[in-house]
């Protein structure tokens, strides 16, 4: 494929020359010059801006002006090709200006022949098409070290912001970790308390040679401390079970306000008790939220608890329900005059190991697991839980909120109807702990029902078999037959296949529930079982 023939701009005044021109690029062998001759400095110059030829041929004298000017002014203006500098004098002076200037080469008129010229032009061309690629090699170069600066500055500073991160989450461990450490020191402390009354009410029983007055205070005393320990391993678990995302709601319909009345009615007492005035308020009319009955109730526990533990003696507690309906929203506001929260203390009070207050002489006692269980109770129905407080001394307020649904149908309610359960029930207790069966025996002879005792998995089997009891309580951690094969064993017997089986264990969990009806338990109850609940589950299979 043949070359584009060179471009060549002639800028000379005189005609005899620009035909002398003409005819030297003819006489080039293989001439493929296209030639355009302009007399005229302007108009020289305005084509030479539109940068159209690949070489430029500048005679020195251009009437009052001359080449070194244009040349000057050209590249000045953004001319890019090549400019030869034509002169009818070899003129040293002259020579250093154009190349100092920009010029590509400098050219005698006298000594011009067609030989040299296409050398010139040829060689003007190579070094400004050298030129031209050492730019762009340059420009590609410095736009290359522009990309990798930026990308390494980008990647230093998401590097220094990783490492910034990296430290505060390192401080937030470390943090989290002193809290963990002084929160299990506490929780030690918090555990063993219980037990000091509890050991004194045992002595107080074995020397008392039964005096009702003695006894009776130290079951009291024993009661009470085994419903805080009860309470303190409920919270551990329900804490446990929140975060692991172990808890399942049962769903159902509830007002709002009956419950909070409910509530109130199941504290007055310990209020009244402590010296607080206690109040309820709620609207007349129903405030329809959608939630676990249980978890909401347990929710209302622990707020109350909680203010009845910072609320002084003469101070005041109120609880009240409202329907904010522009906003579809129910809520349960539970305030206190009490001692107040720090304003530190807020934006983590809900924190698992937050704690108001880790000095020794905490009087109040307690895990301070309460609000932490309650805002991961709330977070699961959907809803939101504030606190505030105006600081020390000054009260504080819980504030939480539900979705609101609409009004239930009116439902016919349908009488049920019952009658006395069978007197003198066959109840087998499986359990391996000895103290715990043999305290479960005592307690439900107390209650009327004739009562056996296998300490065993396979004892429990041969007990059930022979004896054939009407319900079995069985532990699931068993030596020999864990409570899960008890179950399939005596679902296979004919004698014990209709028997009641309880399973009565320390895990609690849905998993749990659901591998113990798998296994063939009618019921599951989670240790410690209150007496009532106890009674209320034996009976109730029996009642017509």
């Amino acid at each position: 494929m043949d070359r584009p023939a060179t471009r060549v701009l002639l800028v000379e005044d005189d005609e005899d020359d620009y035909l002398l021109t003409r005819d030297l690029l003819r006489d080039i062998k293989g001439n493929q010059f296209q030639l355009e001759w302009v007399p005229d400095y302007g108009a020289a110059l305005e084509m030479m801006g539109r940068n159209g030829h690949d070489v430029y041929l500048l005679d020195y004298r251009l009437g009052r002006q001359n080449g070194l000017d244009l040349l000057r002014e050209a590249l000045n203006q953004g001319c890019r090709g090549p400019i030869i500098l034509l002169t009818g004098q070899g003129e040293r002076e002259v020579d250093l200006e154009a190349m100092k200037s920009g010029a590509a080469d400098f050219l005698v008129k006298g000594q011009i022949d067609a030989s040299l010229l296409e050398r010139s032009i040829r060689h003007a061309i190579e070094r400004t098409q050298d030129r031209e690629a050492l730019r762009q090699l340059h420009n590609d170069l410095e736009r290359r070290v522009q990309e990798r600066t930026a990308a390494l500055e980008a990647s230093n500073r998401a590097l220094q912001a990783e490492i910034a991160e990296r430290k505060r989450a390192e401080e937030r461990l470390r943090e989290a970790d002193r809290r963990k450490d002084e929160y299990l020191a506490m929780l030690a402390h918090e555990l063993r308390n219980p037990l000091a009354p509890l050991r004194n009410s045992l002595h107080l029983l074995k020397m008392s040679q039964g005096d009702p007055q003695t006894v009776g205070k130290a079951q009291g005393i024993m009661e009470r401390q085994v419903q805080h320990l009860t309470r303190m391993v409920d919270d551990l678990l329900d804490a446990s079970r929140l975060t692991r995302g172990k808890v399942t709601l049962r769903s159902e319909r509830l007002d709002l306000g009956r419950l909070a009345r409910q509530a109130g009615e199941d504290h007055q007492a310990t209020f009244e008790q402590v010296g607080l005035t206690f109040t309820v308020a709620v609207p007349e009319t129903p405030v329809w939220v959608r939630g676990d009955a249980t978890r909401l109730v347990q929710v209302l526990d622990n707020l109350l608890q909680n203010a009845a533990k910072f609320t002084g003696r003469g101070g005041q507690v109120t609880v009240r329900v409202e329907a904010v309906e522009e906003e579809r929203q129910a809520r349960l506001i539970v305030r206190d005059t009490g001692v107040g929260i720090e304003p530190e203390l807020l934006p983590r009070l809900f924190e698992a190991f937050a704690q108001g207050d880790r000095t020794l002489d905490r009087s109040q006692g307690g895990l301070g697991l309460g609000l932490t269980v309650v805002k991961g109770l709330i977070d699961l129905h959907g809803g939101a839980i504030r606190a505030t407080s105006a600081g020390r001394g000054r009260g504080a307020e819980f504030a939480v909120q539900l979705p609101l649904v609409p009004e239930p149908a009116a439902l016919a309610g349908m009488p049920t109807t019952a009658s006395p359960g069978r007197e003198r029930l066959r109840v087998l207790v499986v359990e391996d702990n000895c103290d715990s069966a043999d305290s479960l025996r005592m307690l439900l002879e107390l209650f009327g029902y004739e009562v056996a005792v296998a300490y065993s998995g396979p004892a429990g089997v041969t007990t059930a078999t022979e004896w054939r009891p009407d319900v079995i309580l069985c532990d699931l951690g068993l030596p020999g037959l864990d409570g899960y094969g008890v179950a399939g064993e005596l679902r296979r017997h004919p004698a014990t296949a209709m028997a009641h089986m309880i399973a009565v264990t320390g895990y609690g969990q849905e998993e749990d529930r659901a591998r113990s009806k798998a296994a063939g338990f009618d019921q599951h109850l989670t240790k410690p079982v209150d007496p009532d609940v106890l009674v209320r589950v034996l009976k109730a299979p029996f009642t017509n």
